[in-house]
C-alpha cells in the first residue's frame, strides 16, 4: 500500500519551508473577530498573515540542527536564524529571503570573506497552498498507515500514524541520508478550529534515525523582515554559496537543491 504523498506535504515540505523561505498574499479580513476562542493560534479559518515556526531536523548522528523562522506572508519575506553544531559549539547562520535573493550571514563569514554577508539570487514561489494547508489541514486525506492514534491535550488533537517496514525512495543527492526501509512515524497537531499547530516525520532503520519536527510558535504577529545593508553584503552564485557553508554539518540542507530534494521523497 503506498503511504499518501500527504504525508510529504504535511511532514518535509512543511519543514522545508521552514528552512528556506516563500510567501503568499492573503486576503485583507480581520482573522481575529470579537469573541473568538482563547485558543493563542486560533486562525477562524483565515490564511495567517504570519507565522513563527520551531523546526529541529535531526540526522541520527549525535547533531541537531534547529531553527527559529518568522515567515511573512503578506510581504514574501521570511528569516530562519539556526543554530548549525560545528565541533564543540554552535554556529548561529542567519538565512533571509527578500526581493527574490537569499541573504546568509554568520558571524564567521567576515574573517573569512571580509564581509559579514553574502547573497544570491532565489525566486519565491507561492506558498498560497501551504497557508491554506496551514489554516485546516485534512486529516481524511492522509493514509496508508497501519496504526493511527488520536490523543487530546487542551485546545490541541494530535493525529499520530505509525508504519513498519516501509520502502523509501528518495532522489540522488539528497542533503540528508535515509534508509531504503525503516519504520515511519509521522504525526500532525491541530488546534481547537483546526489550525496546524505542530507537525513532525520520523524515519527509523536498524541502524540510523532522521527526523524533522516543527512547532508553530504563534500565528499573524509582527513580521518586519528586511534585507542586510548593501555596505554589508557580497554577492555570490549559488554554488559559491555552497562551498562556504557546505563543511558546516547538514547545512546543504539549507540550499534550493536541497529543500527541492525533500518534496521528492516517496514511501510505498
Amino acid at each position: 500500500m503506498r503511504v499518501s504523498n500527504r504525508v510529504a506535504s504535511l511532514g518535509l515540505v512543511i519543514a522545508a519551508l521552514a528552512l528556506t523561505v516563500t510567501g503568499v498574499t492573503l486576503a485583507a479580513t480581520d482573522p481575529n473577530p470579537s469573541g473568538a476562542a482563547k485558543d493563542p493560534l486560533v486562525l477562524n479559518g483565515y490564511p495567517p498573515k504570519s507565522t513563527q515556526l520551531h523546526v529541529t531536523v535531526s540526522t541520527g548522528q549525535a547533531y541537531n540542527v534547529t531553527a527559529d523562522v518568522n515567515v511573512n506572508f503578506v510581504t514574501n519575506d521570511v528569516r530562519a536564524q539556526l543554530q548549525v553544531p560545528m565541533f564543540f559549539s554552535a554556529t548561529q547562520v542567519d538565512l533571509r529571503l527578500v526581493n527574490s535573493h537569499l541573504y546568509a550571514g554568520s558571524g564567521n563569514l567576515s574573517k573569512i570573506i571580509g564581509s559579514s554577508w553574502l547573497a544570491t539570487p532565489l525566486s519565491q514561489p507561492s506558498l498560497y497552498g501551504l497557508s491554506l494547508e496551514m489554516t485546516k489541514p485534512d486529516i481524511s486525506l492522509i493514509s496508508g498507515f497501519s496504526q493511527e492514534t488520536i490523543t487530546h491535550s487542551g485546545y490541541n488533537t494530535t493525529y499520530s500514524y505509525h508504519r513498519d517496514n516501509v520502502a523509501i525512495t528518495a532522489p540522488n543527492g539528497l542533503p540528508v541520508t535515509l534508509p531504503t526501509r525503516a519504520a515511519v512515524d509521522f504525526s500532525i497537531t491541530l488546534g481547537s478550529q483546526g489550525e496546524l499547530t505542530a507537525s513532525s516525520f520520523t524515519v527509523t532503520s536498524k541502524t540510523s534515525t532522521a527526523s524533522i519536527s516543527v512547532a508553530v510558535l504563534s500565528y499573524n504577529q509582527p513580521a518586519d523582515i528586511t534585507a542586510p545593508p548593501a555596505s554589508d553584503v557580497k554577492q555570490v552564485n549559488t554554488s559559491q554559496l555552497q562551498k562556504l557553508f557546505g563543511s558546516l554539518p547538514v547545512t546543504n540542507l539549507l540550499s534550493p537543491k536541497g529543500v527541492a530534494s525533500l518534496g521528492q521523497i516517496r514511501l510505498n
